[in-house]
């Protein structure tokens, strides 16, 4: 049975639709009842778990041969720092208990710093916490996904203008669909050729790095309308994250994580890690992003 936390979401629901196409059986885990449909469409099995909750968690990992583990950063809690740790500590004490042979951990380019990234920092916390569980363990770590956009794709439509925390704009850095993402963590998952070290360190990022730029070009070939990045100044990226309705310490986060990105600590840990491509174009992906943001517009007349 191959276990998969998050499969409502989409990297979840890729791996998932992967392992199904593969004849495996996979248990589908989503916090709420009437997310599984769509998976169970496609021959999974339903789980209702919390994260937070150890005992629901072990229920869902029964005679589980490989989990997919997901930790969500929590937008909505006033210490999503504090939260996302406390699902981490409930997870791997289930994790514990369960004794799967094999759990992939979908982790993050920087997810080796300890401090001074943000977020990323979070995914630190995980796989070092995961370290202590005895089980064949890989960490997939992605770059920033590619829908991250679809959050300011109405006013750059509406307005024209994408605004940017990457500084400058010109400045490359990996991104990745996360549909790549899922189907190569399917790939792992299925992966019993040959003994692998523990942790098995795997990065993933689109064939091809981007800029700010790029993206605003991309958008406007795509959308058929003018649209300019905007880089936003560092002095009010805390004013606009507070505007978006993050919490103060959610945008602290978000506000370290770009520093560090635009600094250049954030990206692949070369030495350790095997490198993989997806091959989603950003195009694809943004066209896709523009196809869910017009549905969701029509929906809502």
């Amino acid at each position: 049975m191959f276990v998969i936390f998050g499969a409502a979401g989409p990297v979840g629901r890729m791996s998932a639709t992967v392992l199904r196409r593969a004849g495996r059986e996979v248990r589908a885990v989503v916090r709420h009842v009437e997310q599984g449909a769509p998976l169970a469409a496609i021959g999974c099995e339903i789980a209702v778990a919390d994260l937070n909750d150890a005992a629901s968690l072990v229920r869902a990992l029964d005679d589980a041969h490989a989990v997919q583990m997901l930790c969500p950063v929590p937008r909505a809690h006033d210490d999503p720092a504090a939260a996302m740790r406390q699902t981490i500590d409930a997870s791997v004490a289930a994790l514990r208990a369960a004794r799967p042979p094999h759990v992939l951990a979908l982790s993050d380019y920087g997810a080796e710093h300890p401090h001074g990234t943000g977020i990323t920092t979070l995914f630190h916390y995980l796989e070092t916490q995961l370290r202590g569980i005895d089980a064949q363990l890989t960490f997939l770590r992605a770059a920033e996904h590619m829908h991250k956009w679809a959050r300011v794709l109405p006013m750059a439509l509406a307005k024209g203008v994408l605004p940017s925390l990457h500084h400058p704009l010109d400045k490359l850095f990996p991104t990745v669909a996360a549909e790549d993402v899922g189907s190569l963590a399917a790939e792992l998952l299925l992966d019993d050729s040959r003994a692998q070290a523990s942790p098995r360190v795997v990065s993933v990022e689109s064939d091809r790095r981007v800029s700010a730029l790029d993206v605003a070009r991309t958008l406007a070939e795509v959308a058929g309308r003018p649209v300019v990045a905007h880089e936003v100044p560092r002095d009010e990226w805390t004013v606009v994250l507070r505007h978006a309705g993050l919490g103060e310490l959610h945008t602290r986060l978000i506000v370290d994580l770009y520093d560090a990105h635009n600094a250049g600590r954030i990206d692949v840990e070369a030495h350790v890690s095997e490198r993989r491509f997806g091959a989603t174009s950003l195009a694809q992906a943004l066209a896709a992003l523009l196809t869910r943001v017009s549905d969701a517009a029509a929906n809502a007349r």
